[in-house]
């Protein structure tokens, strides 16, 4: 019935990740239909989140070991 957000319930606003937002030809800076080109923590009234937008953490794999594949 109730779905799991995809990265939690609170979201910080941010342009990054943000409807409106695009990346600015700087690459560290966005653009905001609204408000220019921004930095990529700014957020306004007019945001809305796109899940989309967001880059996901990398996660690190565990070293694993051959005696892990062999079965006995």
């Amino acid at each position: 019935m109730f779905k799991k957000k995809l990265y939690g319930s609170k979201i910080a606003p941010a342009c990054s990740y943000c409807k409106y937002g695009a990346q600015a030809a700087d690459r560290k800076m966005i653009y905001c239909r609204s408000r220019g080109v921004v930095s990529p923590y700014y957020s306004c009234r007019r945001f809305q989140y796109d899940p989309l937008m967001r880059v996901p953490r990398r996660r690190e794999l565990p070293q694993l070991d051959p005696k892990d594949f062999v079965l006995d």
